[in-house]
This record gives C-alpha cells, structure tokens and sequence, in this order.
C-alpha cells in the first residue's frame, strides 16, 4: 500500500474497515423518550463549562434503529441534558450505550458522541412500551410508558428530536496528554415524522459504577414521548477548544 493511499483511509484494519464510509440514513428510527426531573448538584457535576444548566432536567431516551445504511441494526440507550451556549438552548449528550461495535467506532470516531457498549431493548408489552438498559448481565434502567394513549404534535415531536446537541470530543496523544480536546455542537436538520404519541411514564434506574445512570436520579417524571422517524445525522461542528483556552 502506497503511502498516499494510507493517507486516504477513513479507519482501520486497512483492510477490513470497522465502519462503512457512508453518511448513515435511519429509517423507522423509533424513540422512547422519558424527561424527568433531578437533582441540579448532580448536573453541575457533569455539565462541562461553558454549557449552563437552566433547569435540573434529563431526558433518558432508547432508539431502536432497525434499518441504518452502512451499519444494519441496533439499538441505543442513553441520557441527554438540557443547557444553555451562548444563549443558544440544546441539549449535552451524556452517554450512550449500544449494542453495534461499529456504530460505537463511527459515532467516535466520525464524531463526538460519547458511546460504549451495552445492552438496550425497546419493545411492546400488552400495553405497554418498555425500554431497558443492561450493562453486562446488570439491570440499570427500566422504563415504561402506556402505549399510544395520546397523540403528540408532529412539529412538536420534530423539535424534540431537532434540538442543537453538544458533546465533548477528547482524543488524547501519545505521549498521554490529550491531543483533541473540544466540545462540539450538532443538529438533526434532515427528518421525516412519522408518528408521535404521549403518554404516562415511569423510569427506574440502578446504581452501577461504570454506567452511572443513577447518579441522575429521577425525582419526578415531567414528560414521555414515543416518536418514529425516518432522518440522516449531520456531522458536527466546534464551537469551544479545551486546549486553546
């Protein structure tokens, strides 16, 4: 392999990329979402500087994305918090758990989004829409809601899921010390709606040490949202360098 060639490659194994070098479409990417009220310590212990946090709020979502160009599929859970840059609301991306090595490799690499693995579920019981998160042979969330019991506002639903998102890319080098250290910022701007429903919600969550869900406690569930979309993921954006301030 020609040195000009290496310089070309997108990821490794050089001959067995671990993702596709395509700009991945979701279709009948399914959402539960559970925004839930919390203790506003806990998330100034999390939110990075110079995101604010304007009311103690967290959305534990679970995506079910049965249909995702380049990486077939798979199922995510994780939790997404409510802030404010530069008068700019949106939302800071926590963590995501998923059960996709190369999805985990591209959402990393590609981008910014904090991913690790885990075993998220989301389906229909009798009535009920449940979404569950194990990490190993661990239980740490548990979420339900009834079934389409209310429909929710399309455009509502759009915004939900269309809010500008940030996260913190940190890359370090060699030498141990970091060599990317930014925070990114990012928006779903290509979606169809498909459907959308609201309707009651419970979320229990387990303490674990390396997924710390818990951590967030759930003092009060606010609101719940079941929404299926077909979309396409934009890349990201920096807005703050760690290393240059």
């Amino acid at each position: 392999m020609h040195m000009h060639d290496v310089a070309q490659l997108f990821t490794t194994p050089l001959d067995a990329p671990a993702f596709a070098p395509t700009r991945y479409r979701f279709t009948d990417r399914e959402y539960l979402n559970i925004t839930y009220r919390t203790d506003p310590e806990a998330l100034r212990r999390v939110v990075p500087e110079p995101l604010s946090v304007p009311e103690p709020l967290v959305r534990f979502e679970i995506m079910r994305m049965p249909d995702v160009t380049g990486l077939g599929d798979y199922t995510e859970a994780g939790q997404v918090i409510p802030v404010e840059h530069e008068g700019e609301r949106g939302e800071y991306n926590l963590a995501m758990y998923l059960d996709s090595v190369p999805a985990i490799s591209s959402g990393r690499e590609l981008s910014a989004y904090p991913k690790k693995a885990g075993s998220p579920r989301l389906y229909v019981d009798s009535d009920t829409l449940v979404g569950t998160l194990d990490y190993g042979s661990l239980r740490v969330a548990t979420a339900t809601m009834g079934y389409k019991h209310h429909p929710m506002d399309l455009e509502e639903a759009r915004a939900e899921i269309c809010v500008p998102t940030f996260m913190v890319k940190a890359v370090p080098g060699y030498d141990g010390r970091p060599r990317i250290c930014e925070l990114v910022r990012t928006q779903i701007t290509d979606i169809t709606v498909k459907s959308a429903f609201r309707g009651p919600a419970r979320l229990e969550l387990f303490a674990h040490a390396l997924a710390p869900l818990a951590d967030l406690p759930v003092l009060e569930v606010v609101a719940a949202g079941h929404i299926l979309t077909d979309l396409t993921l934009s890349p990201a954006a920096v807005v703050h360098d760690y290393l240059a301030h």
